[in-house]
């Protein structure tokens, strides 16, 4: 279009104006037009871009999965772990005020110092001199020196030709005396030092060793903990309101298995098989028993779990209650023939997990006990809780692509923050009314649409597990999340990184019985090095009560 000043707008007539006014008009609907054209064209290439970084970040995460598996395959170490989500320390009280303080802080109290021996140091003073007391310097030391005692034991026959001989003291496993035991003891347990340093140390200190004789003492030595180790678990779980549990990876036999931790704040133990299945997590909670029994709650948990009515009349008109262990239970399934019956669920496993649960309820254990766990489908068994944090981590892990979803993600976080802050206040001072208040907030929370695909998915996957998230509402005592397991489960993995897997099943015992009794010691408040002597015979140790008992007085 021509460009015209304002005396060629006077000179023009009325009907050149009109003329002049309709060509604007239509070439600004054309620039409409265009521009609408372009809008349209830049959704597209949004839409399109959107779709190619989705399409990237499930790229990356596939590309980071193979670099995994090829730094497996070439026996590479492994890729960090995710950063923890920071919910549990983000909600505790007064956290803000805690980053605020500039001062100092003190270091932790030691306990006092016992003085086993005192000596007087004197001073070269002139005569004339004037006493002014002493100057008490306390000085920590350790006497570690080898030891070699004949030990000559008198023979003498009998009149009646029997042969009596003088009596080794107490502890004596080998030739080798309690404290050696004991500091072979706590070195491989408590402080996982390999049994090939724990030789050249020996060694070196002139203590005549070899690698053989001392996984023989370790293993020996555990045989004498494991009824006590056994006592313990039967005790935590006769008497725990709560437990936690969690499993890891570990070796043995050159094949892979897991191990399976429970505890709570009084005890822990660890049990290593070579399945995970609930099967073997109920066979567990029997603590060291073999018994597997058909009673009302065997029935009542087949019944839940969707056992045909058939196959339960059948269990329940049989006459036989009680079996001694697996054999025997298995040949009354098979002369009932349920092992004929090729249906889904499978009746066998449902019946083994009934007559598993039956013997835990038959012994006396988990009566009213919470089982919290990270939700793994194994432990969902009796009166099942969620932890909150492993529920947190899997918003925590989304990948957004694009700022919508980042906000999205940064929301539904920071919501489930703020009601995880106020179930841990519901925890100090329960009230239903509140009860009924934060089970309509848990709805709310988790049935948002936030159009970020995956994140709703989530939301309404957490909301499925309602009833064992909220489990704290009922029953206020229990924790909010599995980190004491966490906690307890770090030193299997240590073990299984400083020392591999174990290979006879004397090995897997003695690893898996003297972690467990460390970390009972430790929550306990005893010494573990103290606990080992005593137990070994070491003379002039403090007596350490028979842990059951501390487990059952720590209950009350």
């Amino acid at each position: 279009m021509e460009s015209l000043d304002v005396d060629s707008l006077e000179a023009l007539s009325a009907g050149d104006l009109r003329g002049l006014i309709v060509r604007l008009a239509t070439e600004l609907s054309a620039l409409r037009v265009t521009v609408t054209g372009l809008e349209g064209r830049i959704c597209e290439l949004e839409d399109e871009n959107t779709a190619l970084r989705e399409q990237a970040a499930g790229l990356a995460a596939e590309n980071r999965t193979l670099k995994d598996e090829v730094a497996r395959l070439k026996e590479l170490p492994r890729r960090p772990p995710d950063r923890p989500s920071g919910m549990e320390q983000s909600t505790q009280a007064g956290q803000v005020a805690k980053k605020s303080r500039s001062r100092r802080r003190r270091g932790a109290t030691l306990p006092r110092i016992a003085i086993t021996q005192e000596v007087v140091l004197p001073a070269a003073a002139p005569v004339g001199s004037r006493f002014k007391g002493y100057d008490d310097i306390v000085v920590q030391d350790l006497d570690l020196r080898a030891r070699a005692t004949r030990y000559r034991r008198e023979r003498w026959t009998t009149p009646s030709g029997e042969t009596a001989s003088g009596v080794l003291p107490v502890g004596i496993v080998g030739g080798f005396g309690p404290e050696l035991q004991r500091f072979i003891l706590a070195l491989h347990i408590q402080g996982q030092v390999t049994t090939d340093r724990i030789t050249a140390l020996l060694n070196g200190m002139g203590v005549v060793i070899s690698k053989r004789q001392v996984v023989r003492l370790l293993a020996k030595c555990a045989q004498k903990f494991a009824a006590e180790e056994a006592q313990v678990l039967h005790a935590g779980l006769a008497t725990a309101p709560w437990i936690t549990v969690d499993d890891t990876s570990a070796r043995h036999a050159r094949r892979d298995g897991y191990t399976t931790q429970i505890g709570d704040d009084r005890f822990t133990a660890f049990r290593t098989g070579a399945s995970k299945s609930r099967a073997n997590f109920l066979s567990i909670l029997r603590a060291g028993s073999s018994l597997y029994v058909i009673n009302a709650a065997a029935l009542d948990y087949m019944r839940r779990r969707g056992l045909p009515e058939a196959t339960l009349a059948a269990l329940e008109r049989a006459g036989q209650r009680e079996f001694a262990d697996a054999v025997t239970f298995n040949a009354h399934l098979e002369a009932l023939g349920l092992a004929d019956r090729a249906v889904t669920p499978d009746p066998i496993a449902l019946a083994t997990e009934g007559a598993l649960w039956g013997a835990i309820r038959h012994l006396g254990l988990l009566e009213g006990t919470v089982v919290v766990s990270d939700g793994a489908g194994q432990f969902r068994v009796g009166d099942h809780a969620a932890c909150w944090i492993h529920a947190e981590r899997l918003v925590h892990k989304l990948i957004p692509v694009n700022d919508i979803q980042r906000r999205a993600v940064e929301v539904a976080r920071q919501l489930i923050w703020w009601f995880y802050a106020d179930l841990k206040a519901y925890r100090i001072a329960p009230q239903p009314k509140r009860a009924a208040a934060m089970r309509a907030r848990f709805d709310r929370i988790f049935s948002r649409v936030t159009g970020f695909t995956l994140l709703d998915q989530l939301l309404r996957r957490l909301r499925k597990q309602k009833a064992d998230l909220l489990r704290v509402l009922d029953r206020p005592e229990i924790p909010l999340h599995t980190n004491g397991s966490e906690n307890d489960i770090r030193a299997v993995v240590t073990k299984r990184k400083v020392s591999g897997g174990t290979i006879s099943e004397a090995g897997r015992q003695a690893r898996d019985v003297l972690l467990g009794l460390m970390k009972t010691c430790r929550k306990l408040g005893a010494s573990f090095f103290e606990y080992l002597g005593c137990r070994l015979g070491v003379q002039g140790g403090r007596p350490i009560p028979p842990l059951e008992d501390l487990v059952r007085a720590a209950a009350r």
